[in-house]
């Protein structure tokens, strides 16, 4: 056996025994001094034991940068960098097919509301003639087809007079039309657009000339439907073409009322 001899120091040291011995442990605390001896040279070490009583297992802790079975790990880059994202295939069919969509609105609610033209209107409107003799009141616009005014406002004529054709006459003078001569000077056509609004006796209440909100036209037509005696706007004057400057040519069917 080996023995035990104390230095000065206070450090424990040990004698190595000259067997034939590989190794040999003595415990002291927690750590054993191992001395090793063989035929050839002596060896003197120090080795510690884990405490076989602790209740706790050892834990074995891998840096956090040190790849493990032998591969290279790449960090991958935070996606929090506030950097828009790149559109993507099926974005942009959306993005298309909400733009083809808009495009048909927008179509559809020209053909509906820009649609209507000057002759629209002047084919679907009742002869003079006539309207002065069926006992009711009726709205005569005086225009011209190359009258801007005209045109701009011929979409909203046409919804009233959708709304109110079973109680109210329309009717539609062409003032290039030579034979309106007599009618010009009667209702004193000086700009057009001119709305002129008469009675169901065929007498003019008032009249509404130019470009205006349409709800000047909207309520006087409203008050010849109810048979009011009067028309709430009488006299109004807005932006009008000058009636001057029509373009008088001949008369091609005389019994044309356009």
């Amino acid at each position: 056996m080996a023995q035990v001899a104390s230095s000065p120091t206070g450090i424990v040291r040990v004698r190595p025994y000259y067997q034939n011995q590989h190794l040999q442990f003595i415990k002291t605390s927690n750590c054993s001094r191992v001395t090793q001896q063989n035929r050839m040279r002596k060896f003197r070490g120090v080795a510690c034991q884990p405490n076989t009583d602790s209740s706790e297992s050892p834990v074995t802790e891998r840096p956090p940068d040190e790849p493990t079975n032998g591969s290279t790990q790449k960090s991958e880059p935070s996606a929090d960098f506030g950097l828009p994202e790149y559109p993507t295939k099926d974005l942009n069919r959306r993005i298309a097919l909400v733009s083809a969509l808009g495009a048909f609105g927008l179509f559809l609610s020209g053909r509906l509301d820009f649609g209507v033209s000057l002759k629209d209107l002047s084919a679907a409107a009742l002869p003079y003639e006539e309207a002065l003799s069926n006992g009711k009141p009726t709205v005569v616009e005086f225009y011209a087809d190359w009258c801007e005014v005209c045109r701009e406002l011929a979409p909203d004529v046409y919804k009233v007079e959708q709304q109110f054709k079973n109680k109210v006459n329309f009717v539609m003078l062409n003032v290039d039309n030579t034979r309106w001569e007599q009618e010009l000077d009667e209702f004193g056509v000086e700009g057009i657009p001119h709305f002129a609004f008469l009675d169901k006796e065929g007498n003019e209440e008032g009249n509404v000339v130019g470009r205006l909100p349409m709800k000047y036209f909207l309520e006087n037509v409203e008050a010849l439907a109810r048979g009011e005696p009067s028309i709430p706007h009488a006299r109004v004057v807005g932006q009008y073409t000058s009636a001057e400057a029509r373009k008088v040519h001949q008369v091609v069917d005389p019994r044309s009322h356009g």
